[in-house]
């Protein structure tokens, strides 16, 4: 399923997360053994929000990126959007009676529905992969921005051949199929998910589209064996 293309890749990854939406949370943890929450610790930490920020969560998913935010910045302002309206429900279900929870709305990557430059920062989780068009998902998050606005993705990257590589492509092909299988019953799409990291850019691929779309001060940290990656960029 990761060789689909256009629209058709687009509605898949639609409906592949409509129908894991319930347990797709519980999966990120057992995947990255809880490494996950850490990791988007850092990512609110590296978006480095001014006070009464206003933040766009785009790909939010359940909304994880955007409560982090507000766990860290009391006083920001999270738009967590997403184009998978049952991955936002769970999410909205969730912080039904919270205090402190983001603005939810409905959104294509590739068309957001904002004017220029109403944003502090843009951030995402696992969004760049499943996108169709990386330059004109970019685009958009760059025209979102503030000049001196922060971007920060944290996504999977094709890690580069090592020692570690056969368990890598055990852990991706036979466990996490396995345990998608076990967790929520669909086991294709944890067959889409390791084969989407396996066919992405590697961490330099993405650096240089986010200095192409013209985002400066461009960095990115490698973790968990050279699998995932934080990048980084100013508008």
């Amino acid at each position: 399923m990761a060789n689909l293309t256009g629209a058709e890749r687009a509605r898949y990854v639609q409906s592949m997360f409509t129908r894991i939406a319930s347990r797709y949370d519980l999966m990120n943890r057992l995947m990255t053994a809880g490494q996950d929450v850490r990791w988007r610790r850092e990512v609110i930490h590296r978006a480095n929000l001014p006070p009464a920020a206003h933040l766009l969560d785009l790909g939010t998913g359940t909304g994880d990126l955007s409560l982090e935010a507000k766990r860290q910045h009391p006083d920001c302002h999270p738009v967590a959007a997403d184009f998978t309206l049952e991955m936002m429900r769970i999410g909205q279900e969730r912080t039904r009676n919270a205090v402190a929870h983001p603005d939810w709305l409905g959104a294509d990557a590739l068309r957001l529905p904002f004017p220029d430059q109403c944003f502090e920062a843009a951030v995402s989780g696992f969004l760049f992969r499943n996108v169709i068009d990386i330059p004109q998902a970019l685009s958009e998050q760059r025209r979102a921005l503030k000049p001196g606005g922060l971007i920060v993705i944290l996504d999977t990257t094709r890690p580069p051949d090592n020692l570690f590589t056969p368990f890598i492509r055990f852990h991706l092909r036979v466990i996490i199929p396995a345990l998608g299988r076990l967790v929520t019953g669909e086991a294709d799409a944890y067959t889409y998910l390791p084969d989407s990291t396996q066919a992405f850019l590697t961490a330099e691929q993405l650096a240089e589209h986010m200095r192409a779309a013209g985002f400066r001060e461009v960095g990115f940290r490698r973790l968990m064996l050279d699998t995932i990656a934080i990048h980084w960029g100013v508008k």
